[in-house]
């Protein structure tokens, strides 16, 4: 090969560029010269990721219920990735703001388009017996997904619908995180008492989410909305960017796992449990959470008709 001009001028651009923080250059050409080209398994560690699946039973169908789970866990991390990427904008843009929030939006989509895949692509005589299996395990232990949430809004719009009012002016942020809604919904539902599920969730997490909410209470997708110029935060594509995310986490994606519950868990004889005793019938439905992250943005009209819609479709 030709060292022409632009060979040249390349070699010069990386010499400044390790010079700049001391490093040879020819060291890091030596290396290029020695390692081996990148090959696409390797690089996605494919044989790593196609041995993560690990049934706990024979039923064929239960590959697809751990591999589903695996994609969403792997779509909440991109979700996070981007909201952090905001957050940490000191001084950020609306063209900023919107993309990244436009990514998330897409992302949420790309799962609830999904979610057939297992609401519609399992047998369901083999999920009633593999799903024994699992307990007390639970897609509700996802803290990705908690994490999410914390990101997304202040803490107070995530407490329980039942002491939203009287906790609207608290400030303390373990109060607010001890009466968040979820924590409601991992009650058992003939004690009322925290299921096993719940108890090792937050033996496994607590801190972690403790730290973060404190963390994200001014450091938020919404504080960072706030934080746009009056014009900005007027901008149409904005509200509307956040209305669709607000609807694909609050409304969509529970009313998802609501049909998919409806499907396999609610049968002539009565409702069955979910696997890690989760109150399901009242848990899942938007309309009785009616949790909301931006409700600045939303009608009193849209807030009182929250997830209905949704939830009489499903149920028909």
């Amino acid at each position: 090969m030709e060292i022409t001009k632009e060979v040249e001028k390349k070699l010069k651009l990386l010499n400044e560029k390790y010079a700049a923080n001391g490093q040879d250059v020819l060291a890091y050409l030596d290396g290029l010269l020695y390692q081996d080209y990148v090959k696409y398994w390797d690089y996605i560690e494919l044989d790593t990721l196609l041995s993560l699946q690990k049934p706990r039973t024979n039923f064929a169908d239960e590959e697809i219920f751990i591999i589903y789970h695996q994609i969403t866990e792997l779509y909440f991390k991109l979700c996070l990735n981007e909201l952090k990427l905001i957050s940490n904008k000191e001084i950020i843009s609306a063209e900023f703001f919107l993309e990244r929030l436009s990514r998330v939006t897409r992302y949420f989509g790309a799962l609830i388009d999904s979610f057939e895949i297992m609401s519609k692509g399992m047998d369901n005589k083999e999920f009633m017996k593999f799903r024994m299996a699992l307990l007390p395990a639970s897609g509700f232990q996802s803290a990705q997904y908690r994490l999410i949430e914390f990101h997304c809004t202040d803490l107070k719009n995530l407490v329980h619908v039942d002491q939203r009012e009287a906790l609207a002016k608290e400030t303390n942020l373990e109060r607010l995180y001890e009466n968040v809604y979820w924590k409601e919904g991992a009650k058992d539902l003939a004690t009322n008492k925290k299921t096993l599920t719940l108890i090792q969730f937050e033996e496994q997490y607590e801190e972690t989410f403790l730290k973060y909410t404190k963390h994200r209470a001014s450091d938020n997708l919404w504080q960072s909305y706030l934080k746009l110029s009056d014009t900005d935060q007027k901008n149409p594509e904005i509200i509307e960017e956040l209305k669709k995310l607000d609807q694909a986490v609050n409304v969509n994606w529970p009313l998802s796992h609501y049909k998919s519950a409806v499907r396999y868990l609610q049968t002539k004889e009565g409702d069955v449990n979910a696997t890690g005793g989760t109150n399901w019938q009242k848990y899942l439905p938007p309309r009785f959470q009616k949790r909301v992250f931006f409700p600045s943005i939303w009608s009193p009209k849209e807030m009182e008709v929250w997830g209905k819609a949704w939830v009489e479709d499903a149920l028909l």
